[in-house]
């Protein structure tokens, strides 16, 4: 029989609690008997919720908490006086090994401080990035990092490339992955001072296959499968690349509705571009790992609906499977 991982789930975080983590969860253990999920929050909310399901009772379990770090809260100061929060209590049992992974839609900020200080950083990581997943025309990209370090350094640039590498191989099965580090332009002299330091040291870097740089353009048509850059870019990417997809879905719903004829047409050509679409869609590839923790801590958007809770933590799965975190200790204490 294969081993059970163990997922927490923030119940109160996010736009949609507790109502989106539940129905994650409940779809989760119904769809995988490898999954269990512990469910973090005020237990009569939870309970209300899951009262209108039915699923395995004997693989979610919630755990009762008192307190709810809310996103405008500092976040330093909320992890260090809401002992009983959802996110403190869910990122502690994965720091003691009571669970393997914690996922949360909730406060951004306390996730990343709690992820730092509660389950703490794998030895020799100097900065934990947060790495999503993005659609491109041939699959996916890891965009390494889009939310935690906004003053990186070219070190710490380099560890992303490592540890994206891995991710990408190991979970998402990309056999030597390509590394770009995002640019202005593809010439190895343009860019700012990080770029330009960072360039040559990635270019030294053994165990991954750089490509050099790449220019934002080029980032949907899938020229490489691991973005590195600093967090300010990478969220800026990140946010870009979701409006401007949401908008394109949009203008070409209504532009079939504009006629009799492009309606007919909509009609013939909705379920391949229904696939298509789907593929585009971030809520699709689960949530964003921070990588380099002792145990896996995976963001998802605060206004995430069940579909992308659930599929991050089947991303938990695949990623403890495989082993991620060993595979980063080990490439990591190589340097």
């Amino acid at each position: 029989m294969s081993e059970v991982v163990k997922v927490v789930v923030d119940a109160m975080g996010g736009d949609y609690a507790p109502q989106e983590p539940v129905h994650a969860a409940v779809e989760a253990v119904k769809e995988n008997s490898e999954i269990f999920v512990y469910l973090t929050g005020i237990e009569e909310q939870i309970q209300q919720e899951l009262k209108k399901y039915q699923y395995p009772t004997d693989r979610i379990e919630i755990v009762p908490t008192t307190e709810v770090i809310e996103t405008a809260e500092p976040p330093v100061n909320a992890i260090r006086k809401k002992k009983d929060s959802s996110i403190v209590v869910g990122q502690t049992m994965v720091r003691k090994g009571e669970a393997d992974a914690f996922i949360s839609s909730g406060s951004t900020g306390a996730v990343l401080v709690g992820g730092q200080v509660i389950v703490g950083r794998i030895k020799g990581v100097e900065r934990p990035p947060l790495a999503p997943l993005i659609p491109t025309k041939d699959g996916v990209a890891l965009l390494i990092d889009c939310g935690a370090n906004v003053d990186a350094r070219p070190s710490h640039l380099v560890q992303f490339a490592k540890m994206g590498s891995i991710y990408m191989e190991n979970v998402v099965g990309i056999k030597n992955p390509r590394v770009a580090i995002v640019n202005i332009g593809a010439e190895e002299e343009k860019g700012n001072a990080l770029v330009k330091e960072t360039f040559p040291l990635l270019k030294e870097t053994k165990g991954i296959n750089f490509i050099g740089s790449i220019e934002a353009r080029d980032i949907p048509a899938g020229y490489a499968d691991v973005i590195v850059c600093e967090a300010f870019v990478g969220n800026v990417i990140l946010k870009l690349y979701e409006g401007v997809g949401a908008t394109l879905i949009s203008k070409v719903k209504s532009g079939m509705m504009t006629s009799l004829r492009s309606k007919i047409g909509a009609l013939l050509v909705k379920p391949a571009l229904k696939k298509t679409l789907k593929s585009f869609d971030a809520s699709e590839h689960g949530g964003a790992p921070l990588l380099g923790l002792k145990g896996l801590v995976v963001k998802t958007h605060g206004s995430a609906s069940y579909v992308e809770i659930k599929n991050g933590i089947k991303q938990c799965l695949q990623f403890k499977k495989q082993g991620i975190n060993e595979k980063i200790k080990e490439h990591i204490q190589e340097v």
